[in-house]
């Protein structure tokens, strides 16, 4: 039986996986900002589910929250960096409040989950960490610059943590999702006041075409990440259904192109003549 920490199981991924790691018969500790609804996992599923409100833009409460889990159950196994939302809106839109609470939440929040859990995965030498990233974390679009900027910048530090905690057994994986349901009520999206002149920004063929189809399926998603944690060498990096690897390969072909046209430049910036 693993024991998982599950940040933002409110709806979504985050239901979706605690629900899918519990008909297993493994344990859960849940946490939401809204703890009350949580309340039908503890009906389902009894005293292998620990309930907590957790809003993880607090420090001392990720901390407090990661300790009563384990507490509870003696271990932790698998630690799921959820927790986030998506802010749209043209860079020239956002709000001081905007850009904060889109990096409070998404990468702040996963940074203090993922420092408070350590202690435990590193005393026992053995633990996976999955961050919940996206295929924007690889890539990027107008109009949700400043999610793309959260997820780029957990990214980063995911990489870099993978190979600080190896030695202790521990695993680090980013999860990069394409387009999935989770939110179909569109309740977790935080948009900003428009500027009428980005309007023919948004209504260009073009920004329609880059956008992903919502198509991939929670429960397959599920399936897959319950495989994901039981490897014993999991990837670092894993795309989330079908479209994000055709996205990102034409990207990064792109991206190597245009590096290799202005090599030249490079080099001299370099002191090559």
């Amino acid at each position: 039986m693993k024991v998982w920490f599950i940040t933002g199981t409110s709806r979504g991924f985050g239901r979706e996986w605690a629900e899918a790691a519990l008909n297993r018969g493994d344990a859960v500790v849940a946490t939401a900002r809204d703890a009350s609804s949580l309340e039908p996992l503890v009906a389902d599923y009894g005293d292998r589910v620990l309930t907590l409100p957790l809003d993880v833009t607090d420090r001392s409460a990720a901390f407090e929250a990661v300790r009563r889990g384990h507490e509870r159950f003696g271990r932790l196994d698998v630690i799921v960096n959820n927790a986030g939302y998506p802010q749209q809106g043209m860079v020239e839109e956002l709000s001081e409040a905007d850009v904060r609470d889109q990096i409070e939440t998404n990468l702040f929040g996963a940074i203090w989950v993922t420092q408070a859990s350590l202690p435990y995965l590193r005393a026992q030498r053995s633990g996976h960490i999955l961050q919940v990233s996206s295929v924007g974390g690889v890539t990027a679009w107008p109009n949700i610059g400043m999610y793309n900027a959260s997820k780029w910048a957990l990214e980063g530090i995911s990489q870099a943590l993978a190979d600080e905690v190896a030695a202790f057994g521990i695993r680090v994986t980013l999860l990069e999702p394409g387009g999935f349901a989770t939110d179909p009520d569109r309740v977790s999206i935080r948009l900003p006041t428009p500027i009428p002149d980005y309007d023919v920004v948004r209504e260009s063929p073009a920004f329609g075409q880059r956008r992903l189809p919502r198509t991939g399926s929670p429960t397959a998603a599920a399936t897959a990440v319950l495989e994901l944690v039981d490897l014993e060498e999991p990837p670092l990096r894993i795309f989330l259904g079908e479209d994000p690897l055709r996205l990102v390969e034409d990207d990064y072909k792109l991206r190597l192109a245009l590096w290799r046209q202005w090599d030249w430049l490079s080099r001299e910036a370099g002191g090559a003549r």
